[in-house]
């Protein structure tokens, strides 16, 4: 059994840390620009010798791994200040389900945009079954959400909310594509406003809804197509 002496000095530690962030950060670039980029190309883009890239992933799916394993834990933080918003709330109103829905998109989207070349490298790299466990979370409560609307009238109820979700988010995937093709560039309000559109409400109402959230104030009752 390794004594507390065995243990790396905290300093190396640190920068191992470091090093490994920065191949991962060159390695979102690298394979952005360039899905097909080698992992001499990333570590080069890293400022690394290929061998210190090697140390800390062995292989093109090790990589593409750290990057799914960097993604679930922003999902998680990401996740984790939605709920903290809603707490912090503290005015005892329940919340309307288009803004939690417009809410929820906001504030993933900025990690769905730091991490939209992982989704389509998720399936070759590292399996289909992958992206759905990335995933996972995100799903869950937005179908909470959405069954939540149908049941107050808010969305529409053609179809249930399991997929009624999976509608959404391949929406909300094939717009973070059209980022990642250089054909669009959003700060998530018009991704939330369209996935408030998508789930059945009016233009206007989820326009004036992601608005609000942006400038907080008095927000319309979302209204349904009909």
């Amino acid at each position: 059994m390794s004594s507390p002496t065995d243990r790396p000095p905290a300093r190396q530690r640190r920068r191992t840390r470091a090093t490994r962030a920065r191949i991962l950060d060159a390695a979102l670039r690298e394979l952005g620009r360039n899905p097909d980029s080698s992992l001499g190309d990333i570590a080069e883009a890293a400022g690394v010798a290929r061998r210190t890239l090697y140390t800390h992933f062995a292989g093109r799916a090790a990589l593409v791994r750290g990057l799914a394993e960097d993604a679930v834990r922003a999902i998680g933080h990401a996740m984790a200040d939605v709920s903290a918003l809603d707490a912090g709330r503290g005015d005892g109103v329940e919340d309307d389900p288009a803004s939690a829905l417009a809410r929820f998109v906001l504030t993933l989207w900025p990690v769905g945009d730091a991490y939209r070349t992982l989704i389509g490298l998720a399936p070759q790299d590292l399996g289909p079954d992958h992206l759905s466990e990335l995933l996972a979370p995100a799903r869950e409560t937005v179908a909470g959400i959405l069954a939540e609307g149908q049941r107050r009238g808010v969305f529409h109820t053609v179809v249930p909310p399991g997929p009624l979700s999976a509608a959404v988010e391949a929406h909300l995937l094939a717009l973070l594509g059209t980022v990642n093709a250089g054909i669009w560039a959003d700060d998530g309000s018009g991704a939330a406003t369209s996935a408030l559109i998508a789930a059945g409400v009016d233009s206007a109402t989820a326009t004036a809804t992601v608005r609000g959230l942006h400038d907080p104030g008095p927000l319309p009752a979302a209204r349904r197509h009909h």
